[in-house]
């Protein structure tokens, strides 16, 4: 038994593209679609969303050290404190994106110990404060035991800073 005719529609027309509108509409995914190719095969981080996202488009070298980067303060003992995340106000992510800014200017180092110093009003004065550059050597994607810390920038706190 054969279906039934489709009803007739009772409401607007349908309206069709004319040719030069699909040719417009053509033209920009071709446009598109070159500007995601182009940021594919030759873009970086800077060119998202038409460039790749290295974070997650590529894979880590399995015997590359991985590196990590912290700020501390020390106490006039040598205690060490993290001056990371709620600690100071300031993500990770963030900090890293004014590392180059940092090492310029190590007297910003003196912003971290007075954040921490605000929220943290009866933890012990800190005198000094380091970015630390740690690196953890892998083989196979395994930590050999061995690592590194490297300070990258070195900040003595004055009276008026801590």
């Amino acid at each position: 038994m054969p279906l039934p005719p489709p009803p007739e529609p009772t409401g607007s027309p349908v309206l069709r593209l004319t040719p030069a509108a699909r040719r417009g509409r053509l033209a920009a995914t071709g446009v598109v679609l070159a500007l995601f190719l182009t940021g594919t095969l030759f873009g970086n981080d800077d060119e998202f969303p038409f460039g790749p996202f290295r974070m997650y488009s590529t894979r880590a070298d399995p015997d590359a050290p991985v590196v990590s980067t912290r700020t501390v303060g020390l106490t006039a003992t040598g205690e060490e404190v993290r001056l990371s995340g709620g600690e100071v106000g300031l993500r990770r992510a963030e900090f890293e994106g004014q590392l180059d800014r940092v090492q310029e200017n190590p007297a910003l180092l003196g912003l971290l110990a007075e954040a921490f110093a605000e929220r943290h009003p009866s933890a012990p004065e800190l005198v000094t404060v380091q970015v630390v550059q740690r690196r953890i050597e892998l083989v196979d994607g395994r930590r050999t035991g061995t690592r590194t810390d490297r300070v990258l920038v070195e900040y003595a706190l004055e009276e008026g800073d801590r």
